[in-house]
């Protein structure tokens, strides 16, 4: 536009000719290249917005895939999608916020979200919630959505969910006696007691299998919520172990090794694959990436085992999992982070994106999608996450269910009684939790 300012001072000069003939072909050759000016100033493209997405593990390695698509819907955006391993991620966003390079969008475990936030890396979402025409916390898992909520603010979108469902050996359950999966806690023990008195299946064997890894904490933590015991008290500052609903549901769970239903010692099971399919154990508490690779892995199981939501305590709850898409503060580049939001959350791009991972969706109206409608495995699935609550949120809640497990295992292997456990356990996490104590303390955090 530069240069139409220039010709139009021009074009003033040339109008002074006093000649009539001279006069009308200067006036006709300006108003011509007056139009090509305006014409080329019309057609010159936008400029281009460059927005950074990390994404993790598979995910990162898949999401690629979508961004053509995106790209071509919004022609002034280029997604750059950096793929980062778990195992990494963790250090490397906390490293990249405290040296300002941290992405616009990125995907984040649920679980860490209250972390971020209390460092003041990820914005609010509210405002973009209330003028978006295509998101709103209904179109979502609810106790999904709660783990994106901290103080009445929203700091998520979840992307794609998981939880824990009960894995089952049907054949082996028929010959114990039972045509469906237990629907209770009382039955789940009762057939568990009666798988281990086949005699034809390979000995010992086992009614289900607990893993006693540290980072595998979910079942004694979903049996808790199952029973409305807590986890922890006074607004999450205290550890609430010795509360009586939780120690009856650690007890309960504690049943499975002490009569000899779950195997104690973790080096009987080579893998829950292997385990599972020579019929060692004959149910499983475990997360949707299983499904696949039984498949994978024991073909000749077809038939032979089946997925079903979890047996009831006083709820059916189960853990509430998954990630969300969050926004870092800093980003200058909102608005397109968000337009990527929005499109990846669209029920297609969320039955592509479960084709391309197997990730479940988020969006409750993918769902619909004759993929997964038609799936029973895949449905009950949707059965449980209608069934699912949060961890409490706390930045601190990983290290928490670490020990969880700690010291469930001393019980199990016979080094220290309950009550002792609940004991340590309750102290280890009040010392974890005393920074948490002294920022409520002066307001520095408010969840």
């Amino acid at each position: 536009m530069k240069n139409f300012h220039v010709w139009s001072a021009a074009f003033r000069e040339v109008s002074v000719i006093r000649s009539p003939a001279l006069q009308g072909a200067s006036r006709w050759f300006f108003i011509v290249l007056t139009a090509f000016i305006f014409l080329s100033c019309a057609s010159r493209p936008a400029p281009i917005v460059r927005i950074e997405f990390w994404a993790m593990g598979a995910e990162g390695e898949h999401v690629q895939k979508l961004m053509d698509q995106f790209e071509k819907e919004n022609p002034d955006i280029l997604v750059d999608v950096q793929s980062i391993p778990w195992s990494a991620a963790h250090e490397k966003l906390l490293t990249a916020f405290a040296g300002q390079s941290n992405p616009d969008i990125c995907q984040l475990g649920n679980t860490w979200i209250p972390e971020f936030q209390a460092i003041g890396a990820i914005r609010s979402l509210d405002d973009l919630l209330a003028r978006s025409q295509t998101l709103d916390s209904t179109q979502f898992f609810p106790g999904i959505w709660r783990t994106n909520v901290l103080a009445g603010k929203t700091y998520g979108i979840p992307w794609y969910v998981d939880t824990r469902v009960l894995f089952y050996r049907s054949d082996l359950l028929k010959r114990a006696g039972y045509s469906s999966p237990p629907a209770t806690w009382q039955e789940w023990l009762d057939v568990s007691r009666k798988i281990k008195e086949l005699g034809d299946v390979p000995q010992p064997h086992y009614g289900i299998f607990l893993s006693l890894i540290p980072t595998d904490w979910q079942v004694p933590v979903i049996l808790i919520m199952q029973n409305n015991g807590r986890l922890l008290r006074d607004n999450n500052r205290y550890g609430a172990f010795d509360d009586p609903a939780t120690v009856e549901a650690l007890e309960f769970y504690l049943k499975f090794f002490q009569e000899e239903l779950a195997p104690v010692r973790m080096s009987e099971v080579a893998n829950i694959y292997q385990g599972f399919g020579s019929g060692f154990f004959a149910m499983m508490i475990t997360g949707p990436w299983v499904v696949n690779e039984m498949n994978r892995r024991v073909p000749d199981l077809k038939g032979k085992w089946d997925i079903a939501p979890l047996p009831a305590g006083k709820n059916r709850n189960s853990v509430a999992g998954g990630a969300s898409l969050v926004l870092f503060k800093n980003s200058k580049r909102t608005n397109e982070a968000w337009k990527l939001v929005e499109f990846l959350c669209r029920p297609e791009i969320q039955i592509e994106f479960f084709r391309l991972t197997r990730d479940l969706p988020s969006v409750l109206s993918a769902w619909e999608s004759p993929v997964l409608k038609n799936d029973p495995q895949i449905r009950a699935f949707y059965q449980q996450l209608n069934w699912v609550m949060p961890t409490p949120k706390v930045v601190e809640w990983e290290q928490i269910a670490t020990k969880i497990q700690e010291h469930l295992e001393r019980v199990v292997y016979g080094k220290t009684k309950l009550s002792d456990a609940i004991k340590d356990l309750n102290r280890d996490v009040d010392q974890i939790l005393e920074k948490r104590r002294w920022l409520l303390e002066r307001g520095l955090i408010d969840f």
